[in-house]
């Protein structure tokens, strides 16, 4: 499974692109703000119709422009494919598979399968909940079409009831309306539980040993699911706290709320990790998602590494690259300075200039 090429139109800041990867290891280097992330962006984008860095679509589209189109193609079991995505500014978004029009933006989940790391992933162990959430959802949302199917009904359930309660402050009369609402909150919230329980407990079990290996066996992590509330109690908890909620105008209890806790040799790292213990588990977790990944799909995932080897120590580097050597990769840097003392290979490298990426025609030899 590969990426064999992606074509831009009026996107983010690229009035045109086309370029054609390499299987094995492509490299995007050139000052910042030049258009490397959006490339990556736009890779992740049509596979799984979200921009990794949370962004609307409209926010997506060349200023000045009405349309973007994303044109992606990949290699499946010997199988070519083509996805195709239609930004609007005010319409929603269009997706063809294979020039099929489909329906839902889930349809495209498992057709292939990409992990996205960042600079902004390294802080994910001690940023705030909402960062470790947006991380479970967008990945579970790759490996289960059923999760994704849940998040959406349940966010749109908790809008709606967020909605009703601000009008419960103004018309008290409206609160017997809210027994509907939370009965479908509770069948939703528990199959989002559930399935988060699964998958912690997966990764868990494979950062564990990842997480070894990188701190020579000095430190233990151990993984674990924050619940903010368990299935068995969060129809009752709703109940209790209607008052408040209607006070607040927000729902106070749910998988909304959820986090998920790492202790290293049994210290909370969230709270009181180093730097690099911090940095260590963030990179432990990225490459236990790789291994989930294969494990539950078969399939060897294509890998986005927006600049991060810049950031990461020469043991953390190494321990890296010696880990992907057989995925797909794409890689941006400032520069190519991050590989002149790695023994890695560079399949294909290219200079990206305001919006403009041309190949640059070097390999670097093992």
């Amino acid at each position: 499974m590969f990426v064999e090429s992606i074509e831009l139109k009026n996107y983010r800041n690229y009035d045109s692109a086309e370029v054609e990867f390499s299987p094995g290891v492509n490299i995007f280097f050139g000052d910042n703000a030049q258009g490397k992330t959006n490339l990556l962006e736009a890779v992740y984008l049509s596979t799984t119709s979200r921009s990794h860095r949370g962004s609307k679509d409209k926010e997506l589209i060349r200023f000045g422009e009405e349309e973007s189109h994303i044109r992606l193609r990949f290699r499946k079991k010997e199988l070519s494919h083509q996805l195709d995505l239609h930004l609007k500014q005010k319409k929603s978004k269009g997706i063809a598979i294979d020039n099929v029009p489909i329906r839902r933006s889930s349809e495209l989940l498992g057709l292939l399968h990409l992990v996205f790391f960042s600079p902004e992933d390294l802080s994910l162990i001690k940023n705030g909940p909402a960062e470790r959430r947006r991380f479970l959802d967008m990945e579970m949302s790759q490996l289960d079409k059923g999760y994704l199917q849940y998040l959406s009904d349940y966010h749109k359930l908790l809008s709606e009831r967020n909605n009703l309660l601000k009008q419960i402050a103004v018309f008290p009369q409206l609160r017997d309306t809210l027994d509907g609402w939370d009965e479908q909150m509770v069948r939703i919230g528990c199959q989002l539980i559930k399935k988060r329980e699964k998958f912690i407990i997966l990764i868990d079990e494979m950062m564990r040993e990842i997480h070894e290996k990188l701190t020579g066996g000095r430190e233990n992590i151990k993984v674990s699911y924050e619940k903010n509330i368990s299935s068995e109690e969060f129809r009752e908890k709703l109940w209790n706290n209607r008052d408040k909620d209607i006070k607040n105008g927000t729902t106070s209890c749910g998988p909304h709320r959820d986090d998920m806790e790492f202790y290293v040799n049994g210290v909370d790292i969230r709270k009181y990790g180093s730097q690099g213990q911090q940095r260590t588990a963030a990179l432990a977790l990225k490459l236990s998602e790789i291994r989930l990944i294969e494990q539950v799909s078969g399939d060897r995932p294509v890998l986005l590494l927006d600049d991060v080897l810049s950031e990461l120590d020469a043991h953390r580097q190494n321990y890296l690259l010696e880990n992907i050597s057989d995925i797909q990769t794409m890689i941006t840097c400032t520069g190519l300075d991050d590989f002149v003392n790695t023994r890695m290979h560079l399949d294909k490298v290219f200079y990206v200039e305001a919006g403009k990426i041309q190949e640059y025609g070097i390999k670097k030899e093992p």
